[in-house]
């Protein structure tokens, strides 16, 4: 019962290669699952990259991946007075979202974050002269600002950071560094170009890890082939299935990150008319799976349970058979593979792994 992400390691790093040389200065974001690789990989990678570092989303994630990435860590995560925080080496840098959660930060590396459009945390433009008295205090390793991916009217990305940099100039702020998000390469040089004195940074993890597409892919082991009875219901609800000439059973089910769906945002009347497409196909029991058979998407034949997923299987080609690979297009920030495979396979180095059983999400 195997769950498989298999990587093509050379056009993987040739891809880190090509993001690193637009983007100098690039910080990896390794946090959450790993974006489907598992931390442990995706440390090892950035110390490749030798950009000495690396963005984390929680203590959790610096605390363990301290022991095995050399280079710097930054938290993610805003600083709140009285968290609970494991220990962290001198190599970890907090972010500071609000004056008022400061305490117990004199003498550590500390980056400010910026209210940007998404308005989510990051002190305001009214709280510069509250954050003056208690900066003298901390090693201060410069500003960041997370911007919205999608930008709709209003001013872009770009002119949003000019204009949080030099309403910081007006305070006299020290602009060594800034931390940026969802910029482009040409939007980076321009605010190089405008700003020289200043070292602008990239994070990124999706742009990163998962901008090579055809140098990954999942796919699942198909473990048992049988034709439904018709009238007769199948798995644990007793559902009957849609008459068709196979059901399929194969590896990843709701543990691997397999059925699972996030909101999303629509924009236009394209992406409207779609969403009532799927309720529409939904009210009829019609549930498009991520597996694909013969170049077409199967649909559940039931709910997918922890870790397998049975499938309705048409066509009038052969259907699959027991240990068959079959692909799967998962979203790889909610899913946990079986197994990892590196293609060629990896030296290990370290503590990475880089074959057989995947490592745990961090």
């Amino acid at each position: 019962m195997t769950l498989t992400l298999t990587i093509d390691t050379e056009r993987w790093r040739e891809h880190h290669r090509g993001v690193l040389g637009q983007y100098p200065g690039l910080v990896p974001v390794c946090k959450g699952n790993g974006y489907g690789f598992g931390h442990h990989r995706l440390m090892r990678e950035t110390t490749r990259l030798g950009t000495g570092l690396a963005a984390v989303g929680t203590v959790q994630e610096a605390a363990r991946a301290q022991d095995f990435y050399p280079g710097d860590l930054l938290v993610l995560t805003p600083y709140r007075n009285g968290e609970a925080s494991p220990a962290l080496s001198d190599r970890t840098i907090r972010v500071v979202s609000s004056p008022g959660h400061c305490d117990g930060l004199a003498g550590h590396r500390v980056v400010v974050e910026l209210r940007s459009s998404m308005r989510r945390h990051g002190i305001t433009e009214a709280d510069l002269p509250a954050l003056r008295p208690v900066m003298s205090g901390w090693e201060f390793e410069g500003f960041s600002i997370h911007l919205p991916l999608n930008r709709v009217g209003g001013a872009g990305g770009a002119e949003e950071v000019a204009s949080w940099v030099r309403r910081l100039r007006e305070e006299r702020m020290p602009l060594r560094q800034v931390f940026v998000s969802h910029l482009s390469a040409e939007e980076m040089a321009g605010l190089h170009a405008e700003f020289p004195g200043t070292r602008f940074r990239l994070r990124t993890g999706t742009k990163l890890w998962l901008g090579a597409p055809k140098a990954t892919r999942y796919t699942s082991r198909v473990l048992d082939v049988t034709r439904p009875e018709r009238g007769r219901g199948l798995g644990a609800g007793r559902r009957r299935p849609a008459s068709g000439p196979h059901l399929v059973v194969v590896s990843g089910g709701v543990s691997h990150g397999v059925g699972l769906r996030a909101p999303r945002t629509l924009s236009g009347l394209r992406d409207r008319a779609r969403h009532l497409v799927g309720i529409g196909h939904a009210c009829l029991d019609h549930h498009l799976s991520p597996f694909v058979w013969d170049g077409v998407r199967c649909r559940f034949a039931a709910p997918p349970r922890l870790q397998e997923s049975v499938l309705l299987v048409r066509g009038d080609g052969p259907p699959p058979k027991v240990g068959d690979e079959v692909a799967a297009q998962l979203r790889y920030t909610i899913t946990r593979p079986d197994r990892v495979v590196e293609e060629p396979q990896v030296p290990p180095a370290g503590s990475a792994v880089t074959g057989g059983p995947a490592p745990e999400p961090w």
